[in-house]
Order: structure tokens, then C-alpha cells, then sequence
């Protein structure tokens, strides 16, 4: 009996507790209850649940929760294909574009085994602990420092240290997710692409050498010269046109600034590297086939690049690399610009000159000749079509000079026009310009009222003059607003009409919009300028989340970001902006990379702001100033005609043999930011070549 009692109240205590258990377990579902977004829940079971952390994410389901948030893409999980981003895509609504892929790239040719050091390292088996000593053991404080950090962190097995202690990528097992570059304390390997390629600027992190920072373009010189020492001539054609789609162009033509700073000269003269350039392109040619360079998965995004010279050339070809769909639109019969009417023969053969231009339309460049664009062809006409970026590289007063006597067809941009334009309008054959609204003149704190009272006549009125200048302007007129120390950073407009512009105070950066009708350049060209739908100010044009381009024919203009030496500069017609035909086709390239740049980052609306540790003339590097151990061996001599073959068509610069471009491309120090090889000398304080 005394059993049977407790075990009733054994089941009937037990029961009790199961029941406040209960209780409280309901009660802390509600105060305790967290919700789950159900897309979350959606999208983590898209995901593979490798839980690799190669999105950057400790897990998948937090990968799961930034794609919900829009802080990362569809196609973010490396260890998943294209099927998954598209499924995961199609949960979110949006459809997803070909992802280029990503692979690492190390970026420093000698190991600590090589190099001279400054110390020796017993520490923690860690590159991010051993940078912490004065940038670590090496004389050079930006190189590899070779302690495997980037292979042991790789969760894929992609990288492993190679015989000479530096990180070897196996390509076949990397997925870009980027784990070896955010541990990298040296930024010695980075992921690479071919858009990032194109978007970089170099900054005092890249291990970068005196002739490449010298380059307007940008050229990796010893990477191709050390090809070219190796024998491969079409993998260093290859590496010359990731920064420049005319190498036999400019192998003719440049001025050489990298080789000022080459430093072979501390030994005996600078490596010819404009003329080894010329022979890897010529060996191309006479091979009969273009070799090309990388090119991104196609985006169908749809861009228009107006002008046939060497800049809207160099443009198209980058944007074109980058997968988009690319059509240039050029005035005149041929394409070519000053290069094909300015420069004699002799120095620059045509068949040269259109042996490089194929090769741009090779990659996938369209182009139309004989249409202008400012009559039949417009800018609301090329909107309407379906283009998202329109770029103007209309080429400046040598150009026009060369294609219609300075008589210059009717302006692309809509209001734009020229100040010589205005004052000679209807006269002498010139066409005549209508100024009928507000007119806003930029540039010229000097207009006489013969000047003004031109403009009046026109139509203009009220007028606006802009001016970067504080406190220069030389006269007062009436009827002329004077505004100084400001300068134009947008227009906007509608259709083939200019209705307002955005002005910049250059002291405070205060931004407002202004009407106007018309736009008046006292300088000798146009700006480089991108045009783009603009996008509207509020959602009423928003159609199932997305803005309904379609609704409008409005646009905006803007420059593409200024050249590093100037790039804190703000507005148009700023220090270092081009104000007539570039002084070397060489930068018109730069300035076409930097445009298709530009043009990518406002499609995909990425900041276009360069970083503040970008390489410049002016910014401090290490360097060296003497190099030892190197044997001095006299530069190759260029080959040239005498006067009758010029004459008879001939190239005054024949080119050289290839035992010639042997020994100069054996000539090159093969160095990098510093030269810092050890050297056999008891005084191993100094540095002899590498890198």
C-alpha cells in the first residue's frame, strides 16, 4: 500500500513538474522567440552548407542572411555554381549576370631566402606577426615575406608555398573567395580579374617598378621584357595589350618616359623598352594573327563611344574587355584619328596603324563611320536605343583643324558648344549656333564685352560666366553674372536638350543645380564626358523595385575620374584635364582606360573616388639610387633607312633583329619596387637587382 501511494506521488509530482515545465517553456517561446526571415531560410537551403567561409562569412546561413540584406550577391558562395546563383536569383526576383571569375595573384617576384634582410626572424609563424617588425625582414618593407600564412588560411588548398618561398596559386582549385588576400598583411596576393585589372590604379601597396609607375598606360615592362628574355614574343604582346591595344602603334610613336626611369642607367644606359615593345608587336603581325587578351563573360549591358581617335578607340577596347557590348561612332571614312592624318608615314606606316585598330575590333568592337552624331544620330536617339553609357572623345582643336579647318560639325553633346564656335558663328562657312536661353560660359575670367554682347546677339541671355579662379576676373559687364572659384561637375537635360548643369565651389564643395540652356567651352575642345539615363530623384518611377528607365529620356553628364596626379582635383577644365589634343598617344590610351572605368562603375554604380594612397609623380616610394653586381652591357642600336628609302616610303626605324631584341630584352634588371637580390659581395648592405 505504502508502494502504491508512492508511486502515485511520484507520477503525480513528476506530472507537476512537467507541466511548469511546460508552462515555463511556453512562456520562453515568447520572450524568447526569435523570428527567421523565411527568404533566409529559402536561401540557406539553395546553399550548398559546405560552410567553407569562402564568402567571407563564418557559415552559410549567415551568407544566407547578406544576401537577404543586399550586402552580398546572388552569386557570392564560391563553392556553388551558376545554377545555385541563378536559383538563389530567382528567390530574391532579380536575375543575375555571368560571373567573371576571380582567381589570386601573387604579386612579388623575390623570396626572403633571396633577398636581403634585415634581420632574422625566429618569431610566431605568421606573415601578419612578422610585418609588425618594421614591415618585416626584408630590406624591401612591401615584399612577400614568405611564411605561408595565405596557404595555410586557403580553405580549398589552392595555394602552397613554392621552392623559392614564395605562394604558388594552382588555378584549377582557386574560387576567388579571397581568404589569402584579406590575411595578406603586405597585399603581396590579391584576387585578380580581368575588370579588375582594368579598373586598377596603382597605389604604394602594389610592388610596382620605376618604368612601370613612369608609364602613362600603365604597362607591366618587365613582365613583357621578361617574356620576351624567355622567348615567348605573343605572351608578352599579350601582356602589353592588358594596358595598351596599340602596341605596334606604340612601339613607333612614344616618347619613352619609362625609360628616364629605368634603372639600368646607374649601370650604363636605360633598356630600349619602346623599341622591344615594337619587335613583340611586329612578331605578332608577321604571324598574321591577333593575339588578344583576356575578356570578361558578356554582360549585354550596351555602350556608345563617340569618336574614332585614339582615345574612343583605347575606350572602346577596354569596355569591350570587359564584357560589354561596345559600338564606336565616328565622323569621318576611317578610324584612326590624328594618328592616321598627322603623323608621316615613315614614322608610322597605315597598314601599322590598321594592323592594331583589327585588332580592337577583334575584340568584339563595333563601329559605324561616316555618322556624325549631332544630326541624324543624337544623344536621346542613342539613349532610346537601349544604350546605358555614352562616351564623348570628340578629339580637340588639332583634330577639328586636321578634319574640317576648325569648321567643326555640329556639337554631340546637346548645348555644348565651343567659345570660337559662338564667335564665329555664320561666319566665314562656320555653322551657325543658337544660344536662344541661359547661357553659362566656363573657363575664361578674361571675356572682353565684344565677347558678350556676340553671345546677346545670339540669343543668350541672362548670362552666367564660371570661373576656377578667385578674384582674377578683369572686368564687370552688365547683364553678366561672374561666379568664381567654381567650376561645372554635371549636366543634365532631356532628349537632345541641355536644361541645367550641377555647379562645385572649389573651396567648400558645395554642390547646387542651375538651369541652363547652353554651355559655352573657352577652351580648345570639349570635355571627355559620360552620358547615362538619369536616374530619377523619387520612386515614382519605380516599377517592382527597379527604376523604369523607359518612362523618361532624361540624362546626365560627368567626367570620368581625373588621372592620379590629379585626382583631387574637382570639375571640368581642372588642373591636368586635357584642354586640346593629348601630347602623346600614349596618355590618350591611359585616358581611354580610365574612361571605360568610369563608364563600368556608373552602370554597376560603384564609387569612382581613387584611394589616397594612389601612386602619383609626387608620392614617396622606396627607390634606389645605385644597383651592384651588374656587368654594364652597351644598348642595342636602332636600325635605320637612309633618306632615299624614306622618300620611296620606307620606315626611317627598321627594327631590330632578333639577336638584337635577345640581348637588350637580357639587358632589363628584372626589378620591382626596390632592388634587393642578395648580392656576393662581404658588404651585403646594398642592394644589386631584383625584386
Amino acid at each position: 500500500m505504502d508502494t502504491a501511494m508512492g508511486l502515485m506521488e511520484a507520477i503525480l509530482l513528476m506530472g507537476g513538474l512537467g507541466v511548469i515545465v511546460g508552462i515555463g517553456l511556453a512562456i520562453a517561446s515568447k520572450v524568447f522567440y526569435v523570428y527567421v526571415d523565411p527568404l533566409i531560410l529559402a536561401i540557406d537551403d539553395v546553399l550548398p552548407g559546405a560552410n567553407c567561409g569562402g564568402c567571407g562569412y563564418p557559415g552559410c546561413i549567415s551568407n544566407a542572411e547578406a544576401v537577404a540584406a543586399g550586402k552580398s550577391g546572388p552569386d557570392s558562395c564560391v563553392a556553388a555554381g551558376p545554377d545555385t546563383a541563378e536559383a538563389i536569383a530567382s528567390l530574391l526576383g532579380i536575375s543575375v549576370e555571368a560571373k567573371e571569375p576571380d582567381i589570386a595573384l601573387p604579386g612579388c617576384t623575390y623570396s626572403v631566402a633571396e633577398a636581403d634582410t634585415k634581420f632574422t626572424y625566429h618569431g610566431m609563424q605568421d606573415c601578419r606577426a612578422a610585418a609588425l617588425l618594421n614591415g618585416g625582414m626584408k630590406v624591401c618593407n612591401i615584399g612577400c615575406l614568405g611564411l605561408g600564412t595565405c596557404a595555410k588560411t586557403c580553405p580549398f588548398n589552392a595555394i602552397t608555398m613554392g621552392p623559392k618561398g614564395l605562394p604558388v596559386v594552382h588555378q584549377g582549385r582557386c574560387t576567388g573567395c579571397g581568404a589569402c588576400e584579406r590575411v595578406c598583411p603586405k597585399n603581396i596576393i590579391t584576387l585578380s580579374s580581368v575588370t579588375r585589372r582594368i579598373l586598377k590604379e596603382y597605389t604604394t601597396e602594389d610592388c610596382t617598378t620605376p618604368c612601370q609607375r613612369a608609364c602613362p598606360a600603365g604597362i607591366n615592362i618587365s613582365a613583357y621584357i621578361g617574356a620576351m628574355a624567355k622567348g615567348d614574343h605573343l605572351k608578352a604582346v599579350q601582356i602589353i595589350k592588358e594596358r595598351n591595344p596599340f602596341p605596334a602603334v606604340i612601339g613607333r610613336i612614344c616618347p619613352r618616359p619609362c625609360e628616364n626611369e629605368c634603372r639600368r642607367q646607374y649601370v650604363d644606359e636605360p633598356v630600349a623598352i619602346n623599341f622591344l615593345k615594337r619587335y613583340a608587336a611586329d612578331y605578332e603581325k608577321k604571324r598574321g594573327k591577333h593575339i588578344l587578351p583576356y575578356k570578361a563573360p558578356e554582360t549585354n549591358r550596351r555602350v556608345a563611344v563617340i569618336g574614332g581617335g585614339v582615345e574612343g578607340l583605347s575606350t572602346a577596347f577596354f569596355v569591350s574587355r570587359m564584357g560589354h557590348s561596345v559600338t564606336l561612332y565616328e565622323s569621318q571614312d576611317q578610324l584612326g584619328g590624328l594618328l592616321r592624318t598627322a603623323i608621316a608615314r615613315y614614322r608610322l606606316p597605315g597598314d601599322i596603324l590598321d594592323w592594331d585598330i583589327n585588332g580592337i575590333m577583334a575584340m568584339g568592337v563595333k563601329t559605324q563611320t561616316n555618322a556624325p552624331v549631332g544630326t541624324k544620330i543624337t544623344l536621346g536617339s542613342l539613349l532610346n536605343e537601349g544604350y546605358e553609357a555614352i562616351f564623348l572623345a570628340v578629339g580637340g582643336w588639332d583634330s577639328r583643324l586636321v578634319r574640317t579647318a576648325g569648321k567643326s560639325e555640329i556639337s554631340p553633346m546637346p548645348g555644348c558648344h565651343l567659345l570660337i564656335d559662338v564667335l564665329k558663328s555664320g561666319q566665314q562657312g562656320y555653322p551657325s549656333v543658337d544660344l536662344k536661353g541661359h547661357t553659362v560660359i566656363v573657363g575664361n575670367p578674361n571675356l572682353t564685352p565684344e565677347m558678350i554682347e556676340r553671345c546677346k546677339k545670339l540669343g543668350a541671355g541672362p548670362i552666367t560666366v564660371l570661373v576656377r579662379e578667385p578674384d582674377l576676373t578683369s572686368v564687370q559687364m552688365p547683364g553678366v553674372e561672374i561666379q568664381e572659384d567654381t567650376s561645372v561637375s554635371r549636366l543634365y537635360g532631356q532628349d537632345n536638350q541641355l536644361e541645367g548643369i550641377e555647379i562645385v565651389n572649389l573651396s567648400t564643395n558645395e554642390r547646387k543645380k542651375i538651369k541652363a540652356a547652353h554651355l559655352i567651352f573657352s577652351a580648345g575642345r570639349l570635355p571627355e564626358l559620360i552620358a547615362v539615363p538619369q536616374k530619377p530623384e523619387t520612386d515614382e518611377n519605380q516599377v517592382n523595385g527597379r527604376n523604369d528607365k523607359s518612362q523618361t529620356n532624361a540624362w546626365e553628364a560627368f567626367p570620368p575620374y581625373k588621372q592620379p596626379d590629379y585626382h583631387q582635383q574637382t570639375g571640368l577644365m581642372a588642373a591636368g584635364d586635357i584642354v586640346t589634343d593629348f601630347s602623346a598617344a600614349i596618355r590618350a590610351i591611359a585616358a581611354g582606360r580610365r574612361a571605360a572605368a568610369t563608364i563600368h562603375q556608373s552602370i554597376y554604380e560603384l564609387d569612382i573616388d581613387l584611394p589616397d594612397n594612389v601612386v602619383t609623380a609626387l608620392t614617396a616610394v622606396q627607390n634606389v639610387n645605385k644597383v651592384f653586381n651588374v656587368e654594364a652591357q652597351a644598348r642595342q642600336i636602332m636600325p635605320v633607312a637612309d633618306a632615299s628609302k624614306t622618300a620611296a616610303g620606307f620606315e626611317l626605324e627598321k627594327g631590330f633583329s632578333p639577336m638584337a631584341a635577345e640581348k637588350e630584352a637580357n639587358r632589363c634588371l628584372q626589378c620591382g619596387l626596390i632592388c634587393y637580390l642578395k648580392n656576393d659581395l662581404s658588404d651585403t648592405s646594398e642592394s644589386a637587382t631584383g625584386s
